[in-house]
């Protein structure tokens, strides 16, 4: 599928905050939790778990979470589908969608229970 300017635009007004618990409450049912979900995204975003809290009282937008994070040199690594998105095929106007897609790429992984050590990605040597 491609991405169009409407579906990026719409993914960027969204407010982190409103999401999480839906990323949270997935991976509770899959036995996962609270502190790997924030694992995860610490490692692709930089952002501590007060940091992370404090933009989820602010209600930032995706557009502004993504503006404010330090994305993981490795990030370029996640690959695959994500809703129908292959993530390397997601053009770079798009990069907002890109990363977002990529983050949930993680907690996709993590919910299906796979290992945190193949979820943050490290280059091969």
């Amino acid at each position: 599928m491609k991405v169009t300017v409407e579906k990026n635009e719409k993914v960027a007004s969204m407010i982190f905050g409103s999401i999480y618990p839906h990323y949270l409450n997935r991976l509770e049912k899959n036995g996962r939790t609270k502190e790997e979900l924030n694992q995860v995204i610490k490692w692709f975003t930089g952002f501590d778990e007060d940091t992370l809290e404090s933009l989820i009282d602010e209600k930032v937008t995706f557009r502004t979470f993504f503006q404010k994070a330090k994305i993981n040199p490795n990030a370029h690594l996640i690959k695959g589908v994500v809703c129908g998105y292959r993530i390397e095929e997601i053009e770079d106007e798009f990069e907002l969608y890109k990363q977002c897609r990529r983050m949930e790429k993680l907690i996709d992984e993590l919910a299906k229970g796979r290992k945190m050590e193949k979820i943050l990605r490290k280059e091969k040597k």
